[in-house]
């Protein structure tokens, strides 16, 4: 039986491109537990995204001078259908990418709070006043929209991160031309049906499917204005000088190596939930997961044990079942993971646990033999200059660094090129305060993990995790998909000049 055709979503429609049928390119869509396909993705070429933006570009027009009511009634539509919605989607999300239910169900959650918060869009897009800054003269802002605005979302969280974006460049009367991962594209076309139940206009938002083609026709299109875009360091740069040649606003977020720090006087106990949750949740393919841990001395020779303890009660499958952690996303992920498992070792790394295991028992398991695994993986002793730390592995490992002291834990993670995220564990209420002070990271969590903000708050790096100078939504996010103008006026008074409106002159 054929599978599918997944493609795109325009003018309020599905829509697969114009050039689809024989000769068109297309990806491969897989169940991660199984290994089988089960779609197939139309790839859009750079003529359909040409076609795509010229229409988002006068829909744009059209929306943007809508009532900030009339957007307002809108989002709170979209809102109500993403939360009608919101298991169908997780169900996507899992079927695609791998993410056990509770985790999609999760993303789906912190999407919403981000369309809660653009549901806000006539408080959000105030402007100022100042009554008679000089004789007769007033002075006020205002905030317009940009335009068309291309987002770039990445495989690892479908729904959330587009929702990062989409929900306030639309509220502030700009059009959105999504371009998904080919990894796992159907939880865009949900949203786009979020959006036409809200009563969008048609136009306003858009999907086009592809790879690398769809992407270089977006960031070059002199008619789209910004571009939105999560991905890894290399790619997060690439986006940023190419579209800024171009003459867009970008704000490219891109990759991590998150530290968490524990000091000796933390709750160990704590320390070590926190560890397996914000190492292995969604299988490590998140740029918030805790990939290194700190274990100031002599936390260690306690910590690495209890961890490994926990790691033994993970259970790993069908996220569509009983589950903590799933399949990574495909079998070439899988496999390039994988190999750091031999080559941290090979560097002189301690294995605590080694996640291939899981792969040989999985053999006999006839539904998912085929399936992209890989078990939670520890090394111990790892240090700079290995490749285990070195990298963005994107997967289940974590490993533990050991040092002597805060300070040379605060070394570590600020000589680190990355600056995602940190976490700093302990009981010790100076030391944190100082270290979210002197850490040089965007985003620190005390005793909390995966310190994401809610949807008011403002997400995103520093260092090589952002390219360009705005976070992901609260109100940079507001400012990122708007223009700031400010008017200067002096009106004449009553009767010194124009139409004699009956008011008495001031002589």
């Amino acid at each position: 039986m054929d599978e599918p055709i997944i493609g795109g979503w325009h003018d309020g429609a599905p829509w697969q491109g114009e050039g689809s049928g024989p000769g068109t390119r297309y990806g491969d869509v897989h169940d991660p537990a199984t290994g089988r396909r089960t779609a197939r993705v139309a790839f859009a070429g750079t003529a359909d995204v040409g076609r795509v933006v010229a229409r988002a570009e006068v829909a744009g027009r059209e929306w943007g001078a809508a009532s900030v009511t009339r957007r307002t009634q809108v989002m709170f539509g979209f809102r109500e259908a993403l939360h009608r919605r919101r298991e169908e989607i997780a169900a996507v999300i899992t079927a695609e990418h791998g993410k056990v239910l509770d985790d999609a169900l999760g993303e789906v959650q912190r999407g919403l709070e981000v369309a809660e918060f653009a549901c806000g869009a006539p408080h959000l897009l105030k402007g100022s006043f100042s009554h008679e800054v000089s004789g007769g003269i007033d002075v006020h802002s205002i905030r317009q929209p940009v335009g068309v605005v291309a987002v770039i979302s990445p495989f690892n969280f479908p729904a959330m991160v587009p929702l990062w974006f989409v929900p306030l460049a639309i509220a502030a009367g700009n059009a959105v031309v999504l371009k998904p991962s080919e990894k796992d594209p159907s939880a865009s076309l949900l949203l786009a049906e979020c959006w036409a139940e809200a009563g969008l206009p048609a136009g306003v938002f858009n999907v086009v499917q592809g790879d690398k083609e769809a992407v270089d026709a977006l960031l070059v299109h002199p008619d789209v204005q910004a571009v939105s875009f999560v991905g890894s360091t290399p790619i997060a740069r690439y986006v940023y000088e190419t579209a800024t040649a171009h003459g867009k606003r970008v704000q490219a977020l891109g990759g991590a190596k998150n530290h968490m720090v524990v000091l000796p006087d933390a709750d160990l106990e704590a320390a070590a939930d926190a560890a397996v949750n914000a190492g292995f949740g969604s299988a490590g393919e998140r740029c918030m997961a805790v990939s290194v841990l700190v274990a100031v001395d002599p936390v260690g020779d306690d910590l690495v044990p209890m961890i490994a303890k926990r790691m033994s009660t993970l259970r790993v499958g069908d996220g569509r079942g009983e589950a903590d952690m799933g399949p990574l996303v495909t079998g070439a992920h899988r496999d390039r993971v994988a190999s750091y498992l031999d080559a941290g070792t090979e560097a002189g790394a301690e294995l605590v646990v080694d996640g291939r295991d899981l792969m040989g028992d999985r053999a006999a398991d006839d539904e998912t033999a085929d399936g992209f695994w890989l078990g939670p993986t520890l090394f111990d002793r790892v240090r700079p200059g290995m490749s285990v730390y070195d990298d963005e592995i994107f997967g289940p490992v974590l490993s533990v660094v050991r040092v002597e002291s805060y300070d040379a834990a605060l070394d570590l993670v600020n000589a680190n090129p990355h600056g995602n995220g940190t976490a700093i564990f302990t009981r010790d209420g100076g030391a944190a305060r100082r270290y979210q002070q002197e850490v040089q990271v965007g985003m620190v969590g005390v005793n909390v993990p995966v310190p994401v903000p809610m949807a008011y708050y403002s997400f995103g790096g520093w260092k090589a995790s952002l390219f360009g100078d705005t976070h992901a939504h609260g109100t940079e996010g507001v400012h990122f998909y708007t223009r700031g103008k400010v008017v200067t006026s002096r009106w004449p008074d009553p009767g010194t000049g124009g139409i004699d409106l009956g008011f008495p002159r001031h002589d």
